[in-house]
């Protein structure tokens, strides 16, 4: 955090931390029993960006004088190494088991000296002003960047009278205890969004979202059992148009495959799904259109790549709710030559394979592409191609549940047949649309909610830097002219300092000589 002399009161002094803190000290730890309890704090027991700690965990003291870091109550940690100090990993140390605790190298410790108060310091270097700089000046390699010990020794300190400190913090506390308030009403309102939403989701395929618009047009509907008819009539004369192409050699180079047959859920199947509402039935996927996946050209076959124009897309893309741009290209070629399939735009595709959050996700290509063998595509047309949406929705709310039907050991995956298995609810097509159309309205005005909150959240923390920002420039309190100046202060620490070099530089003398004789 870079600050100016002339931007600070008259009463303040701008130092260096190195003069205001003992940074990184040394523990005489011949004087501690190898059997003393002390506290120990590794790094995810340091909360980002609260100042959080949690010092419960005990060790022996023999067991952490070595390769770890000492530190005393109210010593301030800071992380040192990326991403711990970006994300704010600092604290002031609370009481400590025997006065005494231990935690990871990747600390810096920061022992104020009196008339320094540590939550002051601690509300400095936990800035983001001050981590950003702290940032910028990292050494090391990517991955193990650290701050070094000499840069924040030397960082700029704004030091004020020891009673202003105190008001500082306080006032500090003050304000961010408030803002706190703020912040757990507006993450509890977006808790609250969320399951709102999946409220959303469950009654839209339960029934409940439509059960008014159903009763008032019942003499207008048909049934499930109707419209899967008609989608089953309309594939079998596609197929059959299709194959009369084929044969005439126009357009296809492989024989169009029949709707595949699916076997119809047992009874015991039926059992363990949801009750839906009269009129309304539980179809597979594989029922309503025609799955397929790819596959990944072998990256040795130049052929297969260079000059490439055809998109092909990856399971990462579907992250998104549509796919717009691929994730590489391949060529007419690789086309040819390979199991790929150019699925059309509007094609549904599903993540088979991923790990974190990829795998079960469910996506709306928008452009033509083929894909990988780690991506599920359900073709919907005609008029199961009306139902795209509603069956995108249901995939998207049952998220979790598809995820959870993953077979496999380490890298537990999806797969072409538990996707086309995989039970659908459906109701006539006009509740379908109907549905979609009520569902879509209500999440966007839960996403403009959601927004505004993010927003908020945002000014929230833009206020409560800006606290910080005002705090170190002498801004956030009026300074008392009975104050004694920091300039006093800093006098009192230097000559503490220099008279504690002489007793140790005394005490190792003697302790030279004894040793001697």
């Amino acid at each position: 955090m870079t600050i100016c002399a002339e931007d600070l009161p008259s009463s303040w002094c701008k130092t260096a931390i190195s003069e205001v803190c003992t940074v990184n000290p040394t523990l005489d730890k011949l004087a501690v029993s190898d059997d003393l309890e002390v506290s120990f704090v590794p790094m995810p027991a340091v909360a980002a960006g609260t100042g959080a700690i949690d010092v419960s965990e005990l060790r022996k003291f023999s067991e952490v004088k070595k390769g770890y870091t000492a530190f005393q109550y109210q010593d301030v940690l800071f992380a040192k190494i990326t991403p711990c100090m970006e994300n704010g990993k600092m604290a002031v140390v609370p009481e400590v088991k025997n006065g005494l605790g231990f935690g990871s190298t990747e600390f810096h410790v920061l022992r104020a000296h009196s008339g320094v108060i540590p939550e002051y310091v601690y509300y400095f270097v936990s800035s983001d002003a001050f981590r950003h700089e702290a940032e910028a000046n990292m050494s090391g390699a990517v991955g193990q960047r650290r701050v070094p010990t000499p840069y924040l020794s030397n960082c700029n300190f704004p030091l004020p009278p020891t009673t202003e400190q105190l008001r500082i913090v306080a006032k500090i506390e003050e304000l961010f205890s408030e803002l706190d308030k703020g912040i757990e009403s507006l993450k509890t309102a977006q808790s609250q969004l969320k399951v709102y939403r999946q409220a959303l989701l469950k009654h839209a395929f339960d029934g409940k979202l439509s059960a008014q618009w159903r009763a008032e047009n019942s003499d207008k509907l048909d049934t499930a059992e109707a419209l899967l008819e008609r989608i089953r009539r309309e594939r079998t004369e596609r197929h059959k148009r299709q194959l009369a192409a084929w044969e005439t050699g126009k357009k296809l180079d492989t024989r169009p495959k029949a709707p595949k047959p699916l076997p119809p859920l047992t009874p015991e199947e039926c059992a363990e799904l949801p009750e839906l509402p009269l009129g309304w039935a539980w179809v597979k996927v594989g029922e309503l259109g025609t799955l397929g996946t790819g596959v990944t050209p072998l990256k040795s076959r130049k052929e297969f790549y260079e000059g490439g124009t055809i998109p092909w897309v990856t399971s990462g893309a579907l992250n998104a709710s549509y796919v717009t741009k691929a994730s590489d290209v391949v060529t007419d070629t690789a086309l040819r030559e390979t199991k790929l399939r150019l699925y059309p735009k509007h094609t549904l595709l599903v993540a088979l394979y991923g790990e974190g959050k990829t795998r079960g996700k469910c996506s709306e290509l928008l452009i033509e592409a083929t894909t990988n063998q780690a991506i599920a595509a359900i073709l919907l047309e005609g008029i199961a191609g009306k139902l795209r949406p509603y069956v995108k929705w249901f995939f998207q709310k049952n998220y979790g549940d598809i995820r959870m039907k993953s077979s496999g050991g380490v890298q537990p995956n999806l797969n072409l047949g538990i996707v086309e298995n995989t039970a659908v609810p459906i109701c006539s097509l006009e509740e379908a649309l109907q549905l979609v159309e009520t569902l879509e309205s209500r999440l966007s005005e839960v996403d403009q909610l959601d927004q505004i909150l993010a927003s908020a959240l945002q000014q929230a923390d833009a206020l409560r830097q800006s606290i910080l920002k005002k705090a170190f420039s002498g801004q956030l309190v009026p300074q008392d002219p009975q104050d004694e100046p920091a300039s006093t202060l800093l006098a009192r620490i230097k000559a503490a300092r220099e008279s504690s070099t002489k007793r140790t530089a005394a005490t190792t003398g003697r302790r030279t000589r004894k040793a001697a004789a």
